[in-house]
């Protein structure tokens, strides 16, 4: 018995040791998860709490820097990942800003729009601990559909997000000392108000904006993809913007590249081609340097409808705060004519949608069949021939094409000119060989012509010069001081030429060096000797009136009976 006590008593020992501890491991893990609870309700309660502090101190910051009212709709803290913030519907209201008047009953323009909208925002800090800090450093912040409005120069005064600050000032002069390591926006709207109740305001439509380098008086690294709204197509463009100057936004420096590809001209009624542009920008808001290139290789106006290249390179100043851009000038080639353009395009002192453009053109050297390959619908064109050109171009906005709503006058010089059509060209080498006095030679190209022979009937090949003055206004072209001229001719003309039906209406005098009966051979030139004296006139042997009528295709040339 007392062998069988002792052999059981090391047993019970270890046994109740065991259940000893069974229990203070369970004690222990108890208060580990007692504590860890109260770590995620107190870690809870902190962020509830830190939510609404938060978003007060941020509601004070901004109504206190931007002197103004601000709503924010929804306000997150997470620590999940970091620190990290949320919210939606951030409003900013201005407090002092002279709104302009609206239409009766209706509200002022800007009165009911926030200075600043933003949709949904977000940013995130990797470690907590950086709230302690000043300035508080964060690294990213995203918004999504942002919407800026810049109300107009004379409406900034006592709007301390525009005016007042001076240049490079701390954003974060009261409340919260922020610095954003970068800020990424997608589908922003730049509004830029002009004061005028019947002009639409500046709208710039931004796809999507990357901004670096945010600190206070330095300039802002950014990357955009801006919506060109006509012609439709995405610029791309980095560069610099600021430090901003709000007392003057407009001279606020600015400088990048872009890159402008695949546009289509089509929604410009009348024109049509695919455009591409590269260049460089630099200066402030206001007056901005461009410097570029486009390249169509397929421009056609309706006329034509038959594509032609244009390339250009060019020097522009731009007005951002309005969108009015100066041409000094543009370079371009159509095809191998050489044109230089400079004006402006301004935007319609009337406030109704759409640009004035005004252009001074200068075309030369050039050729006249690369602008009738640009404007006539026939092939081959009506002729061939070196092209001198100086005209005013005024296009007005509008709901039609743009070659009925254009307007050219100027002056232009065509030297060496042969026409494409056989019969007009066979005309006006009868023209030039009766004029000289060869009416021999004229009657037997008339028989070559008559048998069919048309190389033999055209053999003078005789070259036109011509000069005057031009009018081009509802696809009409008026000709006024009008000289024509070939060996042995001179022709002064005025008259219409109508683009719609290609139809002619010409009327002037011609005059030829030879008397009237060296023109005709045989007897027709005996009688006619007694007359030559009172055709004689002005010092020429023949001066006749004359008339050019019909159409492009079937031009009629001829003495002018009335």
């Amino acid at each position: 018995m007392t062998h069988s006590t002792h052999s059981t008593e090391p047993h019970i020992q270890r046994a109740h040791e065991h259940r000893l501890l069974r229990r203070f491991l369970i004690v222990i893990c108890s208060v580990a998860l007692a504590a860890f609870a109260g770590l995620l309700v107190a870690g809870d309660i902190l962020l509830h709490r830190a939510g609404p502090m938060l978003k007060a101190k941020v509601i004070e910051t901004l109504s206190a820097r931007y002197d103004s009212r601000v709503e924010l709709d929804n306000f997150q803290v997470s620590m999940v990942k970091g620190f990290e913030v949320s919210g939606t519907g951030l409003r900013l209201y201005p407090n002092h800003l002279n709104m302009t008047s609206g239409a009766p009953g209706e509200p002022a323009r800007g009165e009911s729009d926030p200075m600043l909208e933003a949709r949904n925002f977000s940013f995130h800090m990797v470690h907590w601990q950086q709230l302690f800090r000043s300035p508080i450093f964060v690294n990213r912040v995203q918004v999504h559909g942002l919407t800026v409005r810049i109300p107009p120069k004379n409406q900034r005064s006592g709007v301390t997000g525009f005016s007042g600050g001076g240049p490079g000032q701390d954003a974060s002069t009261s409340g919260i000392k922020v610095q954003v390591g970068q800020v990424l926006i997608d589908q922003a709207d730049l509004i830029i108000e002009n004061g005028n109740p019947a002009k639409q305001p500046l709208h710039f439509v931004i796809h999507r904006l990357r901004l670096t380098s945010v600190a206070a008086g330095r300039p802002l690294k950014f990357h955009a993809i801006l919506v060109n709204p006509k012609p439709v197509g995405d610029i791309d463009s980095s560069g610099d913007f600021g430090p901003f100057n709000q007392d003057s936004p407009g001279d606020t420096p600015l400088d990048g590249t872009y890159s402008f590809t695949n546009a289509n001209l089509n929604p410009f009624k009348g024109i049509g081609g695919t455009l591409s542009s590269t260049g460089s920008y630099s200066g402030q808001l206001d007056r901005i340097d461009v410097n570029g290139e486009t390249r169509t290789p397929n421009f056609s106006l309706d006329t034509a409808n038959r594509p032609v290249p244009l390339n250009t390179t060019f020097h522009a100043t731009v007005d951002g705060t309005s969108g009015d851009t100066y041409l000094s000038p543009v370079d371009a080639w159509l095809s191998h004519t050489h044109i230089v353009a400079t004006g402006k395009v301004v935007r319609n002192p009337s406030g109704e949608p759409g640009h004035d453009i005004h252009l001074t053109v200068t075309i030369g050297p050039g050729r006249t069949q690369d602008v009738l390959d640009l404007a006539s619908s026939r092939q081959p064109v009506l002729m061939n021939g070196d092209l001198q050109l100086h005209a005013d171009l005024l296009l007005p906005p509008g709901p039609g094409s743009v070659t009925s709503r254009v307007r050219l006058d100027g002056t232009f010089a065509i030297a060496g000119a042969r026409f494409t059509s056989a019969k007009l060209q066979h005309q006006i080498d009868q023209l030039s060989l009766r004029g000289q006095g060869k009416a021999g030679q004229a009657q037997q190209e008339n028989a070559a012509l008559k048998a069919g022979n048309l190389q033999a009937a055209t053999a003078a090949g005789v070259r036109s010069d011509m000069r005057g003055n031009f009018l081009f206004a509802n696809r009409r072209l008026s000709l006024t001081g009008l000289n024509y001229q070939v060996p042995g001719a001179k022709i002064a003309l005025s008259g219409t030429y109508n683009l719609n039906g290609e139809s002619l209406d010409f009327h002037g005098t011609a005059r030829m060096d030879a008397h009237i009966s060296q023109m005709v051979t045989g007897w027709k030139a005996l009688l006619l000797i007694p007359v030559d004296p009172f055709f004689a006139k002005h010092g020429a042997g023949t001066e006749v009136p004359v008339a050019i009528t019909g159409t492009r295709a079937n031009p009629q040339i001829g003495m002018d009976h009335h």
